[in-house]
Order: C-alpha cells, then structure tokens, then sequence
C-alpha cells in the first residue's frame, strides 16, 4: 500500500477537502444530475438506506409478521445483504472516491455512475424477488465483480502498483459472494467476513492513525500515533493467517489459537494510535471504536472454537458485522460525506447520536445470546441499529443530495 491511502477522501480543512481529481469536474458532472457528480453520494445514500430498511424487514420476517415471497430463506437474504449488499454500496461510495484521489484519474460520474448504480439497484430487487431463482442470483452477482473490473483499471492505467492489495479484497468479497449464493454459503459468509475485515485491517490502520495524526497536530500535540511500519505489516500478516485459518476450519483449535493472537495483536496495533486523545472530537473517536470491534471479533471466534459452551460463533460474527463493519462504514461515510462537500470535520448531536446508538446496537446483539430472554434484546439492537442509520439519511440526505449553498 502506499503513503496515498494514508490520505484519503475528506481528510482536508473546510472548504478544502475535495481533491484535486474531483475539482476538475467542479462539483458536478456534464449531465447536470447533482446526485451522480461523485461516487459516494448516491452509493452512500443507499447504503443508509439499505441499512436502515433490511434489519427491520428480516426482523418481521423473522418474527412471523410478513411474508417476502421471492424470499424463502429469510436468515440467507439478510446476511446477503447486509454482507455483500449493505457493504458493496459503503465500498463502492468510499472507493469511486478515494481511488481518483490515490491514482490522479478522474472519477467516474454521470452515465457510466448512473450504469453501475444501477447494477446495485438490480441486485437488490433480484435478492427481493427471486432471492434462490437463477435470474435472480445472476443478477445479484454482477455488481461486485464489475466494481472490482473498475477498480483495477483505475489502479492499473496509473500504475498505481501499491494500492493493488485493495484490488484483490474487491476481488475477493466479490468471489465470496458468488461462493455465498452457489455454495457452500457457510464457506462464502466466512469468506465474505474475512475480506471485509482485512479491508479494515489495511485500510483502517492507514487512515485512523493519519486521520488522528493530523488532528492533534492542529492542537499542538507532541505524542502521536506511531506511523505505518514494519509491525502494523506484522499485525496484518497475523491476522490473515488467522482468518485464512478459520475460513478454511472454523472448528480447528489451531485456527482458535490463532484467532487469539491476531486479537492481541490488533490491540496492540490500536493501542499506539493515541484514541484516548481524541474524546473531544466523535467523528474522530468513532474510528478508534469501530477498529476495536475487530479484536473484540476475534476473540469471540477464538471463544467460539476454544470454550464453545461459553461463546457462540454468531456472537462473533456480529461483533464483526455490526461493530467492526456497521460501525466503521458509517463512520467513514459520514466523515467523507462532510469533508467531500466542505463542510468541517466534525460531528453534530445527531452524527454522535448514530454513531452511538450503532455502537450499542452491536454490544447489545453480541450480548444477547447469554440473555435469559436473547428476543427482547435482539429486538432492541435492531431497533438501535435501525434509528442509527435513520439518523444518519437525516443528516446526510441533504448534503449528499443537494447542491451547498454559497
């Protein structure tokens, strides 16, 4: 990876923070369409909504109240879509942004967006009405692998050598999810976590300690966050066998153990990136928080192969999807969202509210299978997380949508 992705999408003083790639287009594209200027206005708009319509929807399905007849497993469709639907959109949003800004190439808007948008859109309604049917699993698997095509291209005509790592997780959530919806979908959920942890392992480990770096030296501090080096590249080495491990054995005590160490490492790796300094400021704390939801991950699955009778293994894949992934994903979209259309970085009573009641929303899910009644606290984890992202389209319907007023 290089020093570029250290430097992503928002990170700027107001007014300020859209690249340079992105200027050029000045804030909005030859078709006029506002909405599709830039890759992360419509991506994360439907990623908010995505989220804050799927849970509610599985949880009547699951409570018996409502009948989505092209949906005959309602427990595959919400991983599905959470995993590869809800995260694809955040991806999408997050790097038809961030890759112009890596490579120097203009983003892509107008027409070819408004295409590849709709390829999401189809996905969702395919995953609706004909969720097992072949059309619709066909239609539901060309997105990713587009996504993926994009990204390459991008990367490879500026030879942008280094950030080919991103690439290959694009590529590899896409093959996860072809394994999810062809089998074995046990295979392809584990997969799909996996790559959407590394994701955050690499491109979080760039980006929260830049992010934090940056702030407090606006604030004249002189102990900062330990730059990239040669043991982050250790942490991550420790965890990609660990995944792999577990990916490929989920039962295997070895994949236990090594689950273990690959949380001590990640906190370790945490822990020298000064979050504790960052209280004053949600937007940045936030990122510290959803990153610690990955170890917290990790040692859960360990639990769940090392004490099965204490921690079961869906304990710790919501501490991945729900923390590491929701938390992480909304953090990041509200923070481009803000620095990408100028406005300062940093979080209003409503953001702090989402990113809040979301933290809880997973600590309460996780929590939920050592409950005497596990129902009543799953109904209030998908209520949290669905007010959180309800929150979230409030906020940021406005500035995604609509032009800032000068």
């Amino acid at each position: 990876m290089t020093a570029a992705l250290a430097k992503p999408a928002g990170d700027g003083k107001p007014g300020t923070a859209e690249p340079a790639a992105t200027s050029r287009r000045a804030r909005g594209d030859q078709t006029g369409v506002f909405l599709f200027s830039q890759g992360f206005r419509p991506f994360f708009l439907a990623a908010g909504l995505l989220a804050a319509t799927a849970l509610p929807l599985w949880m009547l399905q699951f409570a018996g109240v409502l009948t989505l007849p092209g949906v005959p497993d309602p427990l595959a469709w919400h991983s599905h879509e959470m995993l590869f639907g809800y995260l694809g959109a955040a991806l999408a949003g997050f790097l038809l942004t961030a890759v112009p800004n890596w490579t120097g190439r203009l983003p892509i808007s107008g027409g070819p967006l408004m295409a590849l948008f709709g390829l999401w859109v189809a996905g969702r309604i395919a995953m609706l009405s004909d969720a097992e049917g072949p059309v619709g699993t066909a239609v539901a698997l060309i997105f990713l692998p587009v996504m993926a095509a994009v990204v390459w291209r991008e990367v490879a005509a500026a030879g942008n050598r280094r950030n080919l790592p991103v690439c290959l997780l694009v590529t590899a959530l896409a093959v996860a999810q072809v394994v999810f919806l062809l089998g074995p979908a046990e295979t392809g959920l584990r997969l799909g976590f996996a790559t959407a942890a590394m994701m955050i392992l690499l491109i979080g480990g760039r980006i929260i300690p830049s992010f934090t770096t940056n702030w407090l030296k606006k604030r004249a501090a002189t102990a900062l966050p330990r730059p990239f080096g040669r043991g982050d590249k250790a942490v991550l080495a420790v965890s990609l066998i660990a995944l792999a491990a577990w990916v490929a054995q989920p039962e295997w005590l070895a994949a236990g153990w090594a689950l273990a160490a690959a949380c001590a490492a990640n906190l370790w790796r945490l822990a020298r990136w000064r979050g504790a300094a960052t209280l004053a400021e949600p937007l940045l704390l936030v990122l510290h928080l959803a990153y610690l939801w990955l170890p917290l991950g990790f040692a859960l699955l360990a639990l769940s192969v090392l004490t099965p009778t204490l921690v079961l293994p869906q304990q710790g894949l919501h501490a991945l999807g729900a923390g590491g992934i929701g938390l992480m994903t909304l953090a990041v979209m509200s923070r481009a969202s803000l620095g990408h259309s100028g406005r300062a970085l940093t979080a209003d009573r409503a953001t702090t509210l989402a990113f809040g009641l979301v933290f809880l929303s997973a600590a309460v899910r996780v929590a939920a299978d050592w409950s005497l009644d596990p129902m009543l606290l799953k109904h209030l984890a998908a209520v949290a997380w669905t007010g959180g992202f309800l929150l979230f389209l409030l906020r940021f319907v406005p500035i995604l949508a609509q032009r800032q007023k000068p």
